[in-house]
């Protein structure tokens, strides 16, 4: 199967803009052809991006039946904190087609990850990843004065969806803290967490178990922390001129073997990693 994952910045352009649906649409093109693709930074029903499902529109390009956000707040993500945790829950398409909270019943404007799979699913779930203490040091322009600024960015809640594909392969999306100490334990965690999903199989012997997305580490980290390493090693960020490896796709199951590359695409400030996984 090919997994792909990409950082969507919100649905963002090269030059920091958003992008309208057509152009949004255009881009994830790029895409096609894969069989799950873990989604980073996704907007649902942000003003800031046009109110677009851009998980559902990324399933409606690729062709997917099978798709779920991964929420890991409600209300716009920035220095306010005007917003409110959620991760741990999902949202999906409802049977007319729109996207609701699963088990809420309603949509809000949220942020966070999705995951979207071109295979039939047998159960979806979310994990909650909880909030580090961490803040990002961003340069800001000062439009009044002209000059910049070094502001702290707070941590956001984190989150994780996985799916259980139909022939017991096991396939996840997440985005992990900016802060290495927190993206490590959340890593362990996930990791545990991912490997404990996977069904035996009826000669006992485990499945595929892959993880995908921004896990803000090098090579390096993710397999101290995973206990395995990232199927391919390319550069994805930033997009322009990579120079690290943020994004991964890793194998926690059963040996698989892979080849991909980092594809340039018209969204996002990453690269998208495109992996072609098979089992040994």
């Amino acid at each position: 199967m090919r997994v792909a994952a990409l950082n969507l910045a919100s649905g963002r352009g090269a030059d920091g803009r958003p992008l309208g649906r057509a152009a949004l649409r255009e881009a994830l093109r790029g895409l096609e052809g894969c069989d799950a693709v873990a989604l980073s930074e996704v907007d649902d029903a942000q003003p800031r991006s046009g109110g677009l499902d851009q998980a559902a529109e990324a399933a409606d390009v690729l062709g997917a039946r099978h798709w779920r956000m991964a929420p890991a707040l409600a209300g716009t993500p920035g220095l306010r904190r005007d917003w409110a945790p959620l991760a741990g829950t999902l949202r999906g398409p409802t049977r007319d087609g729109a996207a609701a909270d699963v088990g809420l019943g309603h949509r809000r404007p949220a942020f966070g990850v999705a995951l979207v799979v071109r295979r039939p699913v047998t159960a979806w779930h979310a994990l909650d990843l909880g909030t580090g203490r961490g803040r990002l040091p961003l340069v800001v322009p000062d439009p009044a004065s002209g000059r910049t600024g070094v502001l702290l960015f707070p941590d956001e809640p984190r989150t994780a969806v996985a799916a259980v594909l139909a022939d017991g392969t096991v396939v996840a999306a997440t985005h992990l803290s900016f802060a290495p100490p927190t993206a490590l334990r959340q890593l362990r965690r996930l990791a545990g967490w991912l490997r404990g999903l996977a069904p035996a199989g009826p000669d006992g012997a485990t499945r595929p178990v892959l993880l995908a997305g921004d896990l803000n580490l090098p090579a390096a980290l993710v397999r101290l922390a995973a206990g395995a390493p990232t199927l391919v090693r390319a550069p994805t960020f930033p997009g322009a001129a990579p120079r690290v490896q943020l994004d991964h796709v890793v194998s926690l199951g059963a040996p698989v073997s892979a080849s991909g590359r980092a594809v340039r695409l018209d969204v996002g400030d990453h690269r998208a990693l495109v992996v072609d996984v098979s089992p040994r």
